[in-house]
């Protein structure tokens, strides 16, 4: 059964910056996309970005312009995704949780990132 695995959470001072990875145990990426979420303490799971198969990107509107989504043909044959988050702010603390976009839908397991002042 393909999994998805997390990585790159971590701690880091408002206006930092922080590279998450998720990485499929499959080939999946060029099947669907795949979409990044994060869900804060008390909150509910939201949105962040998605990318498509095709290669396209959006983003929530609480993260366009700082958070992107590399479109490199190589992390696709490395069967990962990147989320590159700049001029990260107190609010983006979350644990971030990729999700593979096919059927069934893949939820990774979540990696924790800590914003702090």
């Amino acid at each position: 059964q393909v999994q998805l695995v997390e990585s790159g959470g971590g701690w880091v001072q408002a206006g930092g910056s922080l590279r998450l990875s998720c990485r499929a145990s499959g080939n999946i990426f060029s099947i669907d996309g795949m979409s990044w979420y994060r869900q804060a303490p008390g909150k509910k799971r939201e949105w962040v970005a998605t990318l498509t198969k095709e290669g396209s990107t959006a983003y929530a509107d609480s993260v366009k312009g700082r958070f992107t989504i590399p479109r490199d043909p190589r992390d696709r044959a490395k069967n990962t995704v990147y989320l590159l988050m700049n001029s990260l702010k107190l609010e983006d603390t979350a644990v971030y949780y990729c999700k593979w976009l096919g059927n069934p839908p893949l939820w990774g397991q979540g990696t924790q990132v800590t914003v702090s002042s």
